[in-house]
């Protein structure tokens, strides 16, 4: 029983000290790697401390100013976006070769959301921050701004940063699927997505991708944009809306293949043929847009990329070095079968 009651107790810095037979101040030191002791007595200091199972507190060692904080606050709108999954993935790999922990916050798609995380980060004194999107409110950027720590805008690429930015120009992403549309002979299209406060890039998109359509002698005769998240079943009830209030759609583009996807179920469960009586463009190019009976026509942007490309860049500020004020990381578009072709 009583060994038990041991094998739970939270080892303290003291019993580490005692049992290598040195002083607090020295094992403490030790653990800070702040040197003034022998190689045989750091020796012993670490083995006891993976002997007894000691756990430093390193968040009181930042707040004590011993340590410079290893912590980088990340905010994602929510991890139900596979999108934004690889993007945290990407960068928790990279901060993690170097030491870094990761602190997640998830703003929910809204401003407030995001400030009160960040009011809340801050004070745990992070090395740096990581946000997605470009747009804040004004109380949180007046924090942000006060903070003076490093900080990396992901998602949508912005030439004017708070510090730094890395992403991609989603007006051009969109104009790009438009233009690609228009060319397979499309004149009347449909677009299906979600509409919230921060984070989102599609309504960039969307901007880009109707002024491309309606360049092109086409029309953007229907826009659906859903307070909902942007996954499967959103897809497939959004496509039931958006038909039902018109016929004349030839082809729809939504906000991300996830999306796309649940199109794609809705128009074939009604019998419809895709591409022969619809055409389903998706975004994203998410590992399901490549294993469909039909390859999706998407537009692949790196995601995992963008997250590890933040982290560099999060990296480099940190360490003093050089880094571009933005970093473009690319997309390009996937064709698919699920449109029409243009000499078709």
């Amino acid at each position: 029983m009583s060994e038990k009651k041991n094998k739970n107790k939270k080892i303290s810095l003291s019993e580490v000290a005692t049992a290598a037979g040195v002083s607090k101040m020295t094992a403490s030191r030790v653990l800070r790697g702040e040197g003034g002791y022998s190689e045989s007595t750091r020796a012993l200091v670490m083995q006891k401390v993976d002997e007894l199972g000691y756990l430093p507190n390193r968040l009181a060692t930042v707040f004590a100013g011993d340590k410079s904080s290893t912590f980088v606050g990340v905010s994602i709108p929510d991890l139900g976006n596979e999108v934004f999954a690889q993007v945290l993935e990407g960068i928790d790999r990279k901060l993690g070769l170097f030491g870094h922990q990761t602190v997640l916050g998830l703003t929910q798609h809204t401003q407030k959301a995001e400030e009160e995380w960040i009011k809340t980060v801050l004070s745990w004194q992070p090395a740096g921050l990581i946000l997605t999107g470009r747009y804040h409110s004004a109380r949180a950027t007046e924090m942000l701004k006060a903070a003076n720590v490093p900080i990396v805008e992901i998602w949508d690429l912005n030439s004017s940063p708070m510090d730094t930015s890395v992403g991609i120009n989603h007006f051009d992403c969109g104009f790009d699927m438009g233009r690609y549309l228009v060319g397979c002979g499309y004149r009347e299209l449909g677009y299906v997505g979600t509409s919230h406060d921060t984070a989102n890039a599609a309504a960039t998109r969307l901007d880009g991708f109707t002024r491309a359509v309606e360049g092109g002698n086409g029309h953007v005769s229907k826009q659906l944009c859903l307070h909902d998240t942007a996954n499967y079943y959103t897809g497939y009830y959004g496509t039931e809306q958006l038909l039902a209030g018109t016929k004349s759609v030839e082809c729809i583009f939504y906000q991300n293949d996830a999306m796309a996807f649940g199109g794609l179920q809705f128009v074939l469960s009604k019998g419809m043929s895709v591409p022969g009586d619809i055409g389903i463009a998706g975004w994203g190019d998410l590992p399901i847009a490549s294993v469909l009976p039909k390859r999706m026509t998407s537009m692949h942007v790196p995601h995992l990329k963008l997250g590890q490309t933040a982290a560099e860049m999060m990296l480099a500020r940190l360490s003093d070095e050089p880094v571009p004020v933005c970093k473009d990381i690319g997309f390009h578009l996937i064709p698919g079968t699920t449109v029409r072709r243009a000499d078709n």
